[in-house]
């Protein structure tokens, strides 16, 4: 797993970024709890397995991936598959989401790997370094236009975090590192 998650290199989406969305799982558990723990585990820690920038199908080949580790590591366990594929899926559409389309799980679950958001300013500030370093091979004015437009359309939404224990908790700052980020053009 800790190879998959450095090939290609990584700037953010490395095995560092998966140790950090589980210590948001281990925070829900202790909290509101999950419907479906080890699915949720086994989603997170397979989410960005796959990740090569200006692919479209990096989570469906992550997903698979994971269904293919699982039938070979864990062929007796009685997993539900199909939720860890739908889970790791729906990384894919973040900022694209409502509330009322996903259960708790996925709304916990997608607020967990989007947590960085609102964390502190410099832990924002190496994430959206990190995220341009990853995405160094696309034009700069390019990459700058599109992340701008992604951030600038989560800070429109009427939620950033979907689900309340993170929108709670997270929002405010969320919405002042997205301010401050979209403020510039560096």
């Amino acid at each position: 797993m800790v190879a998959a998650y450095a090939a290609p290199p990584r700037a953010y989406h490395s095995f560092a970024h998966v140790q950090e969305v589980l210590r948001h799982v281990e925070t829900v558990s202790a909290g509101p709890g999950w419907t479906h723990p080890r699915e949720v585990f086994l989603a997170a820690l397979f989410h960005d397995a796959v990740y090569v920038v200006g692919r479209s199908d990096n989570e469906v080949r992550s997903a698979d991936l994971a269904l293919q580790s699982l039938a070979t590591f864990l062929p007796a366990e009685p997993l539900d598959t199909a939720l860890i594929r739908t889970l790791i899926e729906l990384t894919a559409r973040h900022g694209k989401l409502v509330r009322a389309d996903l259960d708790e799980d996925a709304r916990l679950f997608l607020d967990c790997d989007m947590a960085i958001l609102g964390a502190s300013p410099a832990a924002f500030d190496a994430y959206d370094a990190a995220i341009a370093e990853e995405y160094r091979s696309v034009p700069r004015p390019i990459f700058r236009f599109n992340r701008r437009r992604f951030l600038k359309h989560l800070l429109e939404t009427d939620r950033i975090f979907l689900s309340d224990f993170f929108h709670a908790r997270l929002d405010a700052a969320a919405r002042a590192n997205l301010r401050r980020a979209v403020g510039h053009d560096d």
